[in-house]
């Protein structure tokens, strides 16, 4: 039965898509099967793995609306233990399609429902926004994981985002918890970058991961060669601090069945 992880901030820009793509990757090295559900209308994830956008007929828009099954949308990457559900700009109709459905907040889980038990993982891209899109993969989720940028203003907002998850879970049965926050574009010589890990892990009232994913030219370039950072540049620090981030998301699991 897949473990089911949202990846989400509000705030844009934070290395929220890089590390579906990259602990994506990292965890399906590790042998785990891993479904990565892009489900930002963007389709930065989906791109990030060789698909380009306007490419995409099939989307996790058709697989939500109930417009065609999940396995003839489910695709292969070039990672033999990664699949993808590719998302395209269809995805931002989805919202208004959704608002006339009763059960709106949850047709993602509804999907996820049908084929968590083909996988290890199963990782969600959100939207940075909190959309009913939004809603829809927090409601599906197991777990939250917040990549938090190494600057003040990626502080702001954080409160909101908690906020939400918590009348989430009061008001739509759900039972999503958060599996931690993780520090993105880090620099350990910069004084913000350390007062701020400072301040996360102070005051971030849920786990705070000890890995800290750095600013890396890797994981800058990656994605224009349509490859997470272990194809591209294996031996990275940002490849280094991905495969330590996938240790501990699968030491977090090995814990609680012991």
């Amino acid at each position: 039965m897949a473990r089911v992880i949202a990846i989400t901030n509000a705030k844009g820009g934070v290395g929220k898509t890089t590390t579906s793509v990259n602990l994506a990757a990292y965890l399906a090295s590790m042998g785990r099967r891993v479904l990565l559900i892009d489900f930002d209308p963007q389709g930065n994830a989906s791109s990030g793995f060789g698909i380009p956008v306007h490419l995409i007929h099939e989307s996790v828009y058709d697989v939500l609306m109930g417009r065609m099954p999940y396995d003839q949308v489910v695709r292969r990457t070039a990672l033999s233990y990664v699949h993808i559900i590719p998302a395209n700009k269809d995805l931002a109709g989805a919202l208004v399609e959704l608002m006339q459905l009763p059960d709106r907040e949850s047709m993602l889980k509804q999907v996820i429902t049908r084929l968590r038990h083909q996988y290890h993982y199963i990782i969600i891209d959100l939207p940075p926004s909190l959309s009913l899109l939004t809603i829809n993969g927090l409601v599906a989720a197991d777990e939250v994981l917040i990549p938090i940028q190494a600057e003040y203003y990626s502080l702001e907002g954080l409160g909101q985002l908690l906020q939400t998850i918590d009348l989430i879970n009061k008001n739509l049965n759900a039972r999503v918890k958060v599996c931690g926050a993780l520090l993105t574009m880090y620099n350990k010589r910069e004084t913000l970058s350390r007062e701020v890990a400072k301040e996360v892990r102070r005051h971030f009232p849920y786990h705070v991961f000890e890995t800290e994913i750095p600013r890396s030219i890797a994981l800058a370039e990656a994605p224009s060669f349509a490859q997470s950072v272990l194809q591209y540049d294996p031996h990275s620090p940002g490849a280094h601090a991905y495969e330590l981030l996938a240790r501990e998301i699968i030491a977090q699991e090995q814990r609680t069945t012991m």
